[in-house]
């Protein structure tokens, strides 16, 4: 049987379509994908994402501890950064990717994708040195996410400005929002400006009110997980599952820039200093006629040379885009995709397909 977050009432009480998610109930939609998706790149939407997990990492040997299961360095980072990272294992392959939070030098706290949760939760706790506290806090925590060019206003009006984290991948604890103590993150999945806003489960359900309300005024709308989806492939962010996995190698997928290579150590370090990489992941504009979605086959000629991994029609540029994992040396080619037996031609582009002007 599914779970459900403190929020699955009120998405019923408002209308949302259910679905089972990551072993989740919650809603794929509540009107309509397309303005749902609109609401967000124009105004400001809601997201339910309470089912995303959250580990707690603490003590005097935190930061050196959790450096070593990561990709990423997270020394030096300041009081209140987010970090980006992937969670290696040993073979090289990606167990997760991950947002770490640094409140202080011995408090961290790992949020995780919400299919994973548990996995990575024995993962990095059985790797961490002895001494360093753990805990697995994601029952919890809820997590909404406000997103939309307008999610600063929503913001502010709930908010003291000193209280508002300013720089993109920063956050602040313990803000207060109609006296519910919230962590307050500048962070996203939809490529727009927005943030993500942490609180205890029995505070959600008045946190989402409080929102709803506060949002009015600049049309905020419930989104469902069809609008997220749609939103985060047009900013070409990579999904657990499609684009990573235990399969394919972190040095394969286009994210180097979270892979400090010249760390003393982490785990999987050796799995990559051996392997040269023999895929990249790259984005396409479908020029033919279809939609290329995940697990097509992509050809070059007759040389079959790679698979997609997320593909819709793209509502904000109105064609279809991809995301493709293809063999080195073939990022620059003549792609096509096998749809359901016919060839459809492909543009290769950069990513993201879609930038929100600053």
């Amino acid at each position: 049987m599914a779970k459900r977050t403190p929020l699955y009432e009120k998405h019923v009480e408002l209308g949302g379509k259910i679905v089972d998610f990551a072993g989740y109930d919650l809603p794929v939609q509540y009107s309509n994908i397309l303005e749902e998706h609109r609401t967000v790149r124009n105004d400001v939407g809601l997201f339910d994402v309470s089912h995303m997990g959250e580990l707690l990492v603490t003590g005097k040997d935190a930061e050196e501890a959790l450096n070593y299961v990561l990709t990423n360095d997270i020394r030096g980072m300041y009081d209140g950064q987010v970090r980006y990272s992937l969670l290696p294992d040993e073979n090289g392959g990606a167990v997760d990717d991950v947002l770490i939070y640094r409140e202080n030098a011995e408090k961290f706290i790992v949020v995780v994708n919400g299919a994973n949760v548990e996995k990575d939760a024995a993962w990095v706790e059985s790797h961490l040195k002895k001494g360093v506290g753990f805990e697995n806090i994601s029952d919890k925590v809820s997590q909404i996410a406000v997103q939309g060019p307008k999610a600063k206003e929503l913001i502010a009006k709930l908010v003291k400005e000193e209280d508002i984290p300013v720089k993109y991948y920063s956050f602040k604890p313990c803000v207060d929002i109609k006296g519910i103590c919230t962590y307050l993150s500048r962070t996203g999945y939809t490529g727009e400006f927005g943030y993500e806003v942490y609180c205890e489960n029995k505070d959600a359900i008045a946190l989402y009110d409080i929102l709803l309300e506060a949002g009015a005024e600049f049309g905020v709308k419930p989104c469902g997980l069809g609008a997220r989806d749609s939103l985060r492939l047009e900013a070409s962010m990579p999904l657990y599952g499609h684009e990573l996995s235990d399969e394919i190698m972190v040095n394969e997928v286009d994210l180097d820039f979270a892979i400090k290579m010249n760390k003393e150590d982490f785990i999987g370090k050796k799995a990559l200093e051996a392997h040269s990489p023999e895929y990249s992941r790259i984005g396409a504009k479908v020029t033919g006629k279809g939609i290329v979605r995940e697990h097509m086959d992509i050809y070059c000629g007759d040389e079959k040379v790679g698979i997609s991994t997320s593909g819709n029609m793209s509502t904000t540029l109105g064609y279809p885009v991809c995301m493709l994992r293809v063999k080195k040396g073939f990022e620059d080619k003549v792609l096509e995709a096998d749809v359901r037996g016919r060839r459809v031609a492909l543009e290769v582009v950069q990513m993201p397909f879609y930038k929100r002007a600053k």
